[in-house]
């Protein structure tokens, strides 16, 4: 087992150096970061001399990438257009937006593999009707749609039932916000409730979709039946012989999904008023800021492949011939 985890280890270290390469060379292409500077008449000449050398726009392609990629190696990203270190503002930002990608991400797991093998189990009844259609549903509704529904008709109306406010429509946190964290966590919880809740609807469908079908598919593998016919009882034969084999094709969909849902998080955040990293891409892709692109792609990339890994070694786990193979 460790060999194989090595083995897989060493491979996402060379795809993630490939994949600097990639987001480079586009994010480069993307235009001039200092052509809104330039169009200004009253700015002096000296100052985009002063820029141009400070993000390196006069090196060579190659000579820029390697300086890039040495300061990603020793912790520095560079400098946005207007001279501050990118680094401190990735992190800020980057805590902001995991308070809310990691619980919606954790929720949406249990309740994808949940209803998907509820729905299998009760194929052609009402109840999985029920769970497709709605699932399908949810899949046809965009984010920032959703999103103002459930200000609109969730947060606003228990709001004015209980006469307090439960459930935070704007912002990551209170502006007054201070004390030792125990006391924040109520603050906490009420921001991050209804963002999470978004990101969980428009995830968990499309893999409780995935988990109904494999569920299916396993159910009537050869292995199955030769259970039933020993005389185990219902639930071992599901649990031991159906959902483990049935989560292989779903730990795949949820481990490359994850782009999408840091790409459903930018939107959460732009309807929710959040200051995490989708907020800070889309400002960086308006100002042409390439730095602070190339931090945002980085950072996306790192998480794909690691759950790219995480899942490899979940194979291992849950069928033990492919960790040999």
């Amino acid at each position: 087992m460790f060999a194989y985890i090595l083995r897989r280890f060493l491979i996402s270290i060379v795809i993630l150096f490939f994949a600097t390469i990639l987001v480079f060379l586009l994010v480069t292409s993307a235009g001039d970061p200092l052509a809104l500077l330039k169009s200004n008449p009253h700015t002096p000449h000296s100052t985009i001399l002063a820029r141009e050398k400070l993000l390196h726009l006069n090196d060579p392609l190659w000579q820029r990438y390697w300086d890039w990629f040495w300061g990603v190696l020793h912790g520095n990203l560079g400098q946005t257009i207007a001279g501050q270190p990118v680094a401190p503002q990735l992190w800020s930002h980057l805590l902001v937006t995991l308070r809310m990608v990691v619980v919606a991400t954790i929720i949406a797991i249990f309740v994808a593999v949940g209803l998907g093998v509820w729905a299998a189990v009760r194929q052609n009844k009402l109840a999985d009707h029920a769970i497709t259609v709605t699932n399908f549903v949810l899949l046809a509704t965009p984010v920032f749609v959703l999103g103002l529904v459930l200000k609109e008709f969730v947060a606003i109306p228990i709001n004015q039932h209980v006469g307090t406010t439960i459930f935070y429509t704007d912002g990551q946190q209170s502006p007054t916000l201070s004390g030792p964290f125990l006391s924040r966590i109520p603050d906490y919880f009420g921001h991050t409730a209804l963002p999470a809740l978004t990101l969980v609807l428009v995830t968990y469908a499309s893999w409780a979709i995935y988990q109904r079908s494999s569920m299916l598919e396993t159910l009537d593998a050869d292995h199955v039946r030769l259970a039933r016919a020993k005389g185990l009882s219902r639930r071992r034969v599901l649990v031991r012989h159906v959902l483990r084999n049935a989560l292989i094709p779903v730990t795949t969909v949820i481990a490359l999904d994850f782009a999408a849902v840091l790409g459903g998080a930018i939107l959460t955040e732009i309807v929710f008023g959040w200051q995490g990293l989708g907020q800070w891409y889309v400002t960086g892709v308006t100002t042409l800021d390439v730095n602070i692109m190339l931090a945002y792609l980085l950072v996306t990339a790192t998480f794909v492949i690691l759950f790219n890994l995480i899942a490899d070694i979940l194979y291992g786990v849950l069928d033990p011939r492919i960790r040999y193979a």
